[in-house]
């Protein structure tokens, strides 16, 4: 679990991606007194998006 600062470095998107996540559902933020943390791997899961390889 890490901070909404910590996550964009982390993972290469900006702040505002995530809380836009987080606000329609895509993502779980999870309040902790007045802060919200999310967890890396289900942010990196929700973030990464295959692209189908043409053969």
């Amino acid at each position: 679990m890490v901070s909404l600062a910590v996550a964009p470095e982390k993972l290469g998107v900006s702040a505002k991606t995530i809380r836009r996540r987080i606000s329609n559902g895509t993502v779980r933020g999870y309040r902790v007194g007045r802060l919200i943390r999310v967890d890396l791997n289900e942010l990196r899961k929700c973030l990464i998006v295959e692209t189908p390889t043409m053969r």
